[in-house]
């Protein structure tokens, strides 16, 4: 009798520990359901930016270093930083009485040439003159080109040596800046392209402009990196960018995409095989146009404005997923996950 009655206790205890688990298994798995039918996705808007990144410093359409010429005293000066001149204004004049005697000197022994000399000897004087004529031009420091007087630092009496620096020209009229392009990206380049600019000295204000051109050689910079100096340009600019102010900025390649992006498992299929998403506040089913976008992502091309949350109506095959990396997903720039291949997504 004590046998049976310890068979028994054996078997209910086995009995509840069978219970027991499947209970627990029952309302996990209850828990699970449940916990799946509370998962939603939200619709985002994502940006493709096909671009190449640049930065450098711009400089003045034309700059001209004022420098004199020749040795002398500076005797004129015509102008004051922030003038405007006009291509050959004279802006300072050096002392030229010994150049102007010297030439009138000579015109006066040219002319007594030509009534008792030979013409060789005349022709020699006519080339002589010509030098004269130049000493006195380098006596002037002359505009080259329309521009500002940016910097100038000289005074009337002040004595000048030959190459002596005295002040900058600039051409405002448009911004330009030569940036490196690396060797990979130049067979992508085109005279036109759009060149978005941002400087420091702008707080939250773009600069629009484009390319210019670049040379048909390429060079070696001192990081042993082989890239081609790229002429941009800015026509219209704000006053509170100079010259040499520094910049980023990016070549636009083909102009920005938007895309609308949801993952994959807020997507399921009718018996027609058409996509639809359900509206996680409403419950209500739309029908939506989709193609792969990676590998756990959709694009939506038509049904969706963006900002909708969707329920989750597949789940996924793997039993490692992670509901946590499926959630609401935030806007990727240059491409998000990668561009998949067109069509929907497989049927879960």
């Amino acid at each position: 009798m004590q046998k049976k009655k310890s068979v028994k206790i054996v078997f209910f205890i086995g009995l509840g520990i069978v219970l027991i688990s499947l209970s627990l298994f029952l309302i996990k798995r209850l828990l699970a359901n449940k916990d799946n039918e509370n998962i939603t996705y939200t619709v985002n808007q994502e940006s493709y930016e096909n671009v190449i990144e640049i930065s450098g410093t711009v400089s003045a359409a034309q700059e001209q270093t004022l420098q004199a010429l020749s040795d002398g005293t500076v005797v004129g000066l015509y102008v004051q930083e922030g003038d405007y001149v006009k291509k050959g204004d004279v802006i300072l004049q050096l002392d030229d009485t010994s150049e102007q005697y010297n030439l009138a000197k000579h015109d006066y022994d040219m002319a007594t040439t030509r009534i008792s000399g030979s013409e060789r000897e005349l022709k020699l004087m006519e080339t002589q003159r010509l030098s004269l004529v130049q000493k006195i031009a380098d006596r002037q420091v002359i505009a080259t080109f329309d521009g500002v007087i940016a910097q100038l630092d000289v005074s009337v009496g002040d004595s000048l040596e030959a190459k002596d620096t005295v002040g900058t020209l600039v051409n405002l009229d448009y911004l330009t800046a030569d940036v490196e392009i690396a060797e990979t990206d130049v067979s992508k380049l085109e005279v036109g392209q759009k060149v978005t600019f941002s400087f420091a000295a702008l707080q939250n204000e773009n600069v629009v402009g484009y390319v210019v051109g670049w040379p048909a050689i390429g060079q070696v910079t001192s990081r042993g990196a082989t890239i081609v100096k790229a002429k941009v340009r800015i026509d219209d600019y704000p006053e509170e960018i100079l010259p040499y102010f520094s910049f980023t900025g990016k070549i636009e390649l083909s102009p920005t995409q938007e895309y609308l992006v949801v993952s994959r498992y807020a997507i399921a299929y009718d018996e027609k095989g058409q996509a639809y998403v359900e509206l996680a506040r409403s419950g209500k089913n739309v029908n939506v146009s989709v193609e792969r976008y990676g590998s756990e992502y959709v694009k939506v091309l038509d049904g969706l404005n963006g900002g909708e949350v969707l329920k989750q109506l597949t789940k996924p095959k793997s039993s490692g997923w992670n509901k946590n990396n499926m959630g609401n997903r935030g806007g990727h720039g240059n491409g998000g996950p990668g561009m998949g291949a067109g069509g929907p997504p497989p049927r879960m």
